[in-house]
This record gives structure tokens, sequence and C-alpha cells, in this order.
């Protein structure tokens, strides 16, 4: 069984002003505006790529379905975890962009925290929980490891890649069906590699 947790994409960016534009005509702001507009897709509009792999890849490849447990869920600024379904407003988007993903903020941490820790409780012994976001600092190791332990994993290939890497890299997975290796997070260490050799642009997956 396998859960991954997704790391946010930045609210308060060049895309999401557009979004959030008043009078826009975009259909994705629309859609927003209207309460038709889902996290999963806002954050992909707001980071691009790099969301896009990560939700398109843990979908492929989450496996909780059927233990009341959602096999892919997203971390967010203020509200804890939720699921990439979840319909979003303007105000809860600039919520999210009122607040810095620090493991120093409560606003951040408290609601993190409390969701984790219920999320423990109910995975089953075997289950592992993949987190698709940065290892480099602590504002989600710190949070996650404690409550979480060696269920905590990380994709091995994600060390040294930027973001863009990373997000073409997943969609490759989901393209291919094959599933990146994984490690446990050991507490305190922070997984730093080189750079791999760029991705080969013939194996970019077609829209």
């Amino acid at each position: 069984m396998t859960v991954f947790l997704l790391s946010p994409a930045y609210c308060g960016g060049r895309r999401a002003a557009i979004a959030l534009r008043p009078g826009s005509e975009l259909p994705l702001a629309r859609k927003l505006i209207d309460g038709q507009l889902d996290l999963g897709s806002a954050f992909s509009f707001f980071s691009g790529l790099y969301f896009r792999g990560k939700l398109a890849y843990a979908r492929r490849f989450g496996t909780a379905s059927g233990l009341g447990i959602e096999p892919v869920m997203i971390i967010t600024p203020t509200r804890g975890l939720m699921s990439p379904a979840e319909l979003v407003t303007p105000g809860l988007i600039r919520e999210f962009a009122s607040v810095d993903v620090s493991e120093d903020d409560a606003r951040y941490r408290a609601p993190l925290e409390r969701d984790v820790a219920t999320l423990a409780l109910r995975l089953p012994g075997q289950a592992r929980v993949v987190l698709l976001g940065s290892v480099a600092s602590g504002k989600y190791v710190d949070v996650l490891r404690p409550m979480l332990g060696e269920r905590l994993c990380y994709p091995t290939s994600f060390i040294g890649r930027g973001d863009m890497s990373r997000g073409g890299l997943l969609l490759r997975c989901v393209a291919s069906g094959e599933e990146l290796d994984y490690e446990v997070l050991t507490p305190g260490m922070r997984p730093r590699g080189s750079r791999p050799p760029k991705l080969d642009p013939a194996t970019r997956p077609r829209p």
C-alpha cells in the first residue's frame, strides 16, 4: 500500500495572480470564481509541469483505495492535508498565499500535524508514505517524520534534479508504467547528490 503526499504549489506567483484577477475570462479563473475548480487542477496551473507530474504520478501509483484512505493527498499552507478533488475558492487561494510553508509557522504546522497524526493511526503496518516534494529542508520532513517514522519515503531519482526535471521524469513514469525506487527518510539526514544527466527529449510523453 502506497500513499503519496504532494508538496503544495506556490499561491503567490504570477499564475495564481492570473487566476485571481477580477473579471478574468480564463476558463480556469471562471471555474475558480464559481467554486467549481478542484485543488489539483488549481495547483497544476499555478506550478505547471512539476505539480502536474506529481499529481499524475501519484494518481497512477497510489494504492490505498478500498481502505477508506485517500491514496493521494496534498500538503497545504494552512489546511493540513487536502484531497486533490476538493473544490477551492479565491478566498482559500489567497489564504494559502498569505502563509509561508515553514516548520516554524504554527499556521502551517499545526493543521498538518493534526491530519498526519490521523493518517498515521489509520495506516496499516505495511503501508508506505511517499513524499513528492523537497527533502533538502525541514519544512516537510521535520513535520512528517516524527509521526510516520520509517514509513516515510522519498524517490531517490529526485536528488540533484530541479523542479522541471522532476516533473518531466514523473510524467515519463506515468507513460511507461514504471514506478521509481524509494528510500526511507532517515532522521536528521538531508539526501543530496550530484545532478543527474538531462532527460532525453526523445522520451518526452506526447500530450
